[in-house]
């Protein structure tokens, strides 16, 4: 298996899940069902190397990507039997085929269905779709240039980790891998948090406005995610600029962590709001955009920390994602309800 499956596999899930969430949960349930799936989808990049790190210690590194294709078959043979249809606008288009074959009756079709589109044009239309999002949705841009940051900070971290354990604090491959656990615990508490925060939050605010929910509402959680996230970035770079003792720089990454899930959380659930007919779409559309982040971010840590070292380059990092993260809830708190009012794609669901 090539580099290129497992990231076509990866976006095929990211994509494929946002879609099937909004579509299971009411809106005040998703906190926890998106807590669960970004925790699993994030849980990747920070286990894989702690699990690779032992398996190419002891064992060898093909068994790395061994495991990872035995693994990846039992899911894919799993989710072909035992996950069903859940978008609401394929199950009636089924339906209203049934009844026309069952009546005669031709004129019966969904309000979705376009008389004689083919397959190719139906393909054509969801391929273009994600870039007519990214492209004409301010609140699209807006969501996808954070998560899009946040995304590569998080490549750029995992980056940092052999460097710092290894080459710093004169760690073993296995036990450095070991530190990649800090940011799993960090992940798995803001999980948590966030979610049930995000719920109540969510449910607060619509008992306040008389009972009319607002996907806004999903918003207020962006604001801590991002004063972690900047916080985690500082406590890490400088514990790890003087070489504290070990728990700090781990610390830092924790804190980091959480504040990458609840910034995650809070966009992927306001997503799902504004878009509901749309979220595999505006997810594939943030998914394609934060994917060169994730890749481009790792290729300038080596000169950013060589330049700056730990502590200045994490502030410089740190001070960008406050100056993107905390004006993008405000802006579409004001804004987000007359944007959403003139999208025909974010009308009604």
């Amino acid at each position: 298996m090539t580099t290129a499956d497992i990231c076509e596999w990866h976006s095929a899930s990211l994509v494929v899940g946002a879609g099937l969430l909004g579509d299971l949960w009411k809106k005040e349930e998703r906190g926890r069902s998106l807590g669960l799936y970004t925790l699993i989808s994030l849980l990747g990049p920070t286990l894989g190397p702690l699990i690779g790190a032992f398996v190419t210690q002891y064992s060898s590194w093909r068994w790395c990507f061994r495991s990872l294709s035995i693994f990846s078959a039992v899911v894919q043979v799993a989710g072909l039997f035992l996950i069903p249809e859940t978008f609401p606008v394929l199950i009636l288009a089924r339906q209203a085929e049934k009844l026309r074959q069952e009546t005669g009756n031709t004129a019966l079709h969904t309000q979705w269905e376009v008389a004689g589109q083919t397959f190719g044009q139906r393909l054509r239309l969801a391929l273009e779709r994600p870039f007519v999002l990214l492209f004409t949705q301010p609140i699209v841009q807006i969501l996808t240039l954070y998560i899009t940051y946040v995304f590569g900070l998080v490549y750029l971290a995992l980056s940092t980790f052999p460097l710092l354990w290894t080459e710093r604090y004169h760690m073993s491959i296995s036990i450095g891998g070991l530190h990649y656990l800090a940011l799993a615990i960090g992940y798995l508490l803001g999980t948590q948090s966030c979610a049930r925060l995000m719920d109540i939050t969510y449910r607060w605010l619509t008992k306040r406005a008389g009972g009319n929910s607002q996907p806004e509402f999903r918003l207020p959680m962006l604001v801590p995610g991002t004063l972690l996230t900047a916080v985690g970035l500082l406590w890490y770079g400088w514990s790890a600029q003087y070489q504290l003792h070990w728990i700090m720089p781990d610390l830092g990454i924790l804190l980091f962590g959480a504040g990458v899930k609840f910034s995650f959380q809070s966009i992927q659930s306001y997503a799902l709001d504004v878009y509901p007919t749309y979220a595999a779409s505006v997810s594939a559309a943030s998914t394609f955009v934060r994917s060169f982040a994730g890749f481009g971010f790792p290729l300038f840590a080596p000169y950013l920390y060589q330049r700056l070292g730990f502590g200045w380059g994490n502030s410089v990092l740190a001070l960008v994602a406050v100056v993107i993260g905390l004006p993008a809830p405000v802006l579409l708190w004001v804004f987000g309800p007359a944007l959403r009012a003139r999208s025909p794609y974010a009308a009604g669901e």
